[in-house]
């Protein structure tokens, strides 16, 4: 499932954990389908994975932060943050059309 409209960028913490930032700057009329993208890799997530969802400190193998605004010029900002373990990183990136290292 390639997405057209989010991005990503990958780090890595230095706990181990990977963090991919799925970001999308577009015009008004191109926002939803950000937005629809963003829920379609949220939906994954807890699809395969909602069972062991939470913060690592608390056991948890992985968490979101989604972000949403309206900058000053018009353009609509998406970006949703997952930071989870490698391999879900990994799979992550296989289901939505981006390979490490890209």
């Amino acid at each position: 499932m390639a997405l057209r409209t989010l991005t990503c960028e990958v780090a890595e913490t230095t706990d181990g954990l990977v963090v991919l930032e799925w970001l999308a700057s577009t015009r008004e009329d191109r926002h939803a389908q950000a937005l629809a993208e963003a829920r379609q890799l949220l939906d994954w997530a807890w699809r395969e994975y909602g069972h062991v969802q939470g913060a690592a400190e608390d056991g948890g193998a992985w968490q979101h932060d989604l972000q949403v605004q309206v900058e000053a010029d018009g353009w609509h900002a998406v970006a949703l943050t997952l930071t989870c373990h490698p391999e879900i990183a990994q799979a992550c990136l296989a289901e939505f059309g981006e390979a490490p290292g890209d």
